[in-house]
């Protein structure tokens, strides 16, 4: 049986919950919790929705600092027995308030985009610099944030035409990680959702159907919230999110120790279903501070982010990759155990890396179908190289090396000083987002770029997608319908995140009820503007689909 916080774990939450895996609520023992200094813990024992686990509650929170020690009738790995222990971490009584980076949803009009149909979605404009046969089938997915317009994600079709937008709720707010995957065996739009403040952020995880109703909020457990940089759910229908928490340790300086703030990188799997946690794991007490390649601030009270978690996922045997940037490395961590199985990249790495292989300010390690590690490769802030790169590095896990099987530049020379991801697609192309330069890319096997864009000057988007999606949104299409000349109307009509609109059919009338077709055309990006003649007091647009099917009609409006 595994438990969680791990047996040692010396950062824990004070509002935990103790998880354990491997067993059924129902044959646990009698679950005892006895705090150092708060004594005995009563509390409530919830199973996980797979049946495989159960999350005990405590009643009230534990005392920082103090040692904690379980048993649950049942051997728990990394014990002797079936009695654990684990200290609860020291926080800083305030944290400082978050410092948002709020840009007015005015600023560079130029570079908004706006429609007469949808005059409440103001996302930020986009060009498509060049598109090439050969390109891997699927929508893109972006969540532009920090720039001109409103922040939100963004869907644009094979082509690069926008086909759905969703603001965020309020100005502050950003989306990250906006991406297509399976929950529950259906096709769901998935993204982190909140405040970001500096290089990490504090929200939530959202789950949109296909016809972008949400259907779930996944919030991290134990009193933390969930950071941008991951949400991922797995084939077991849970979910990965990274965490940052600031508490207090020690580190050496000098010959001397000297107690200070650092951020520990946490690791969590809930329960989607139940919102328990069922996994958790600290880079604190695991990982060295000592490994980290970023500088410690000289105050004690600026917060020191050694490892800066910004990937996690999983293995092809269900343990975990964990990727940190300020460590230079990839984890493989024990899903049973938390312990490290390996290391790849800075210091203590398990394997010796070929000198084309050694990777900087790393971001998004995964395993790809192929066996290797991909890796998107930043070398930058400060610089280690002249360009970013995509990355796939094949490892020997019995000679302990690493080598460069492929990698992916941008003929632009593009440096990425933050964020960024790579997948690579079916077909063996690579789809790139850029991070910290608003760009994205796909490219051939052989490196040749197929298709490049570009979000407006001022924005980013932290990760960048490509995946097939089809949405058919529950609500109608929308209309404005403007009188020209010569008893002709233009109507604008669109239907935001619908896929599958090959042609919009304009049909007019003396009434609501009694409307006829007036002519049609072409789908031609977020909003299309069809110009028909008619003196009919009211019209309306009808979405066709590529066989001529009506796909769903607006309201019928009268022109202005």
């Amino acid at each position: 049986m595994s438990a969680f916080p791990s047996s040692g774990t010396r950062f824990a939450s004070p509002l935990t919950q103790i998880s354990f895996r491997g067993v059924a609520k129902g044959e646990l023992g009698a679950v005892r919790v006895l705090g150092s200094r708060s004594g005995r813990h009563d509390g409530r024992l919830r199973g996980h929705s797979d049946g495989e686990g159960a999350s005990f509650l405590p009643r009230e929170p534990f005392a920082p600092g103090e040692r904690v020690t379980v048993s649950a009738g049942r051997t728990v790995l990394r014990t002797a027995g079936d009695e654990f222990h684990f200290w609860v971490a020291r926080t800083p009584a305030r944290q400082p308030p978050a410092a948002i980076d709020v840009v007015p949803s005015d600023v560079g009009r130029d570079d908004v985009q706006r429609f007469r149909s949808r005059p409440d979605l103001r996302p930020p404009n986009y060009s498509i610099l060049s598109r090439s046969p050969g390109t891997a089938p699927g929508q893109i997915f972006l969540a532009p944030k920090k720039g001109s317009g409103q922040n939100g994600p963004m869907i644009l079709d094979e082509r690069g035409r926008m086909v759905y937008y969703r603001p965020t709720p309020s100005r502050d707010q950003r989306a990250a990680d906006f991406r297509a995957q399976r929950y529950r065996g259906a096709p769901v739009l998935t993204m982190w959702r909140g405040v970001i403040n500096g290089g990490s952020g504090t929200g939530e995880g959202v789950i949109l159907d296909s016809s972008y109703r949400e259907i779930a909020r996944v919030r991290a457990g134990n009193g933390y919230e969930a950071d941008l940089h991951e949400f991922v759910i797995t084939s077991r229908d849970t979910a990965l999110v990274p965490i940052y928490s600031t508490v207090y340790t020690t580190v050496r300086v000098g010959e001397r120790t000297r107690r200070v703030l650092v951020t520990d990188g946490i690791v969590q799997e809930i329960d989607i279903a139940t919102g328990l946690v069922m996994y958790e794991w600290h880079s604190l007490g695991t990982v060295l501070t000592e490994d980290s390649r970023f500088r410690r601030p000289a105050s004690p009270r600026v917060p020191w982010d050694y490892f800066h978690i910004n990937a996690v996922a999983e293995d092809s045997d269900g343990d975990l990759l964990v990727t940190a940037r300020h460590t230079w490395a990839v984890y493989k961590i024990g899903r049973r155990t938390g312990e490290i199985v390996w290391r790849l990249g800075g210091a203590g790495s398990d394997f010796a890396l070929s000198p084309d292989a050694v990777f900087a300010w790393p971001h998004d390690g995964h395993r790809q179908a192929d066996g290797t590690i991909s890796v998107f490769d930043n070398s930058a802030s400060p610089p280690v190289r002249e360009r970013s790169r995509a990355i796939a590095i094949a490892l020997d896990e019995q000679r302990g090396t690493a080598t460069l099987q492929r990698a992916t530049e941008h003929p632009d020379g593009l440096l990425a000083p933050h964020q960024g991801n790579a997948n690579t697609l079916p077909n063996g192309n690579v789809f790139v987002g850029w991070g910290g330069v608003p760009r994205f890319s796909e490219s051939a096997p052989d490196g040749r770029v197929l298709f490049d864009g570009r979000l407006a000057e001022g924005n980013d988007s932290y990760r960048a997608y490509r995946a097939p999606w089809t949405g058919t949104p529950r609500a109608r299409p929308r209309i404005a319908a403007r009188t020209a000349r010569g008893g002709r109307v233009d109507v604008y009509a669109s239907w935001n995140g619908a896929t599958e609109v090959a042609r919009w059919r304009i049909l007019a009338g003396p009434d609501p009820g009694s409307l006829a077709p007036a002519g049609d055309g072409a789908w031609a990006g977020f909003e299309t503007r069809i110009r028909v003649r008619t003196r009919e007091p009211y019209v309306a647009a009808q979405a066709l689909d590529a066989s001529g099917g009506v796909l769903r009609t607006s309201r019928a409006e009268r022109p202005r």
